[in-house]
């Protein structure tokens, strides 16, 4: 399936039973619930998440269940996040044959490579695959940087397509626009700048808390897009307290936490994470049932066209 780079795509969590197994009914659950609310792909092991923790074979189960439920209608890419470009170039090769539709590719893990190899890594992968690309640009986490004299160097790649932006630099956007017009699709990849990146010319918006509050977010895209900016607002300024919750060591079981109040998910990780406890427990929590308890309205978000 084609991918367009485009509107909202959620970085799901993964599912996990009470035995560490991985839960594929509610995984299931969750990813009907994205679909259900016009979300425009999903992405399947986000780094920052609970990817580093599964294992080849888990992550192949979760892009073919992904396929059979989504049945066509939306594209389902796989992250890769390797140590070396001969694992990075096997994992391309195994997500394409399982049939994924694109790949969320990361600078090399651990070792902080300089431009020039991250700039041959990125190259060496892109070559080895037919499936497009979206370069996740996160200096915060990842320590490494992809500058704009980079992508000009990657634009020879032709399936390099697209950037999730995490740079936090909010004029990163404007940048990337001003140096390559459409040669590049970006993607806010910040919960806290979603809205801001759209309205400075950003094509999509990579989720978190959407895992959660899925029609929220879509709903926030649609508006803002369709220039309904004041409508677009009032759904912001309730969204971003949880959206704060995405910028945490602990992001992921605040999401899950979220996830298991909105009824599309469960509290269980995996170690060495663990359920949040005491003070900080209660102030997430609270923040969720506030939420909650004052959830907007939402317009007639699915008939708009953007």
């Amino acid at each position: 399936m084609k991918v367009e780079w485009k509107g909202i795509f959620p970085a799901v969590t993964t599912k996990f039973a009470d035995d560490d197994n991985l839960d594929l009914i509610m995984f299931s659950k969750n990813i009907k619930a994205q679909i259900d609310a016009g979300v425009n792909g999903i992405v399947l092991g986000g780094t920052l998440g609970e990817a580093s923790t599964l294992t080849a074979e888990e992550k192949s189960i979760l892009v073919k269940e992904t396929i059979l439920i989504s049945k066509g209608r939306i594209p389902v890419i796989i992250n890769i996040a390797e140590q070396s470009t001969k694992n990075a170039i096997l994992a391309a090769a195994k997500a394409e044959e399982d049939g994924a539709d694109g790949l969320m590719l990361l600078p090399p893990m651990r070792y902080k490579a300089n431009d020039y190899e991250t700039v041959v890594y990125f190259k060496a992968i892109a070559k080895s695959t037919n499936l497009p690309i979206m370069i996740y640009n996160n200096p915060i986490d990842y320590k490494i940087e992809v500058t704009l004299d980079m992508f000009e160097q990657l634009t020879e790649c032709k399936n390099i397509n697209a950037v999730k932006e995490s740079t936090r630099d909010i004029s990163n956007v404007t940048k990337m626009i001003n140096r390559f017009g459409d040669r590049y699709k970006v993607l806010t990849g910040v919960d806290t700048l979603g809205l801001e990146s759209l309205l400075m010319g950003a094509d999509g918006w990579v989720a978190g808390l959407v895992c959660a509050f899925p029609k929220e977010t879509v709903a926030i895209y649609k508006l803002a897009k369709a220039g309904r900016i004041n409508e677009a607002l009032k759904i912001y300024r309730w969204f971003l307290p949880l959206l704060e919750l995405d910028i945490s060591p602990q992001l992921v079981q605040n999401i899950k936490m979220a996830e298991t109040a909105a009824g599309i998910g469960t509290e269980n990780v995996r170690a060495p994470r663990l359920p949040l406890i005491g003070k900080e427990r209660e102030r997430v929590q609270n923040i969720i049932i506030t939420a909650i308890n004052t959830r907007p309205e939402l317009p007639d978000y699915l008939s708009i066209n953007v």
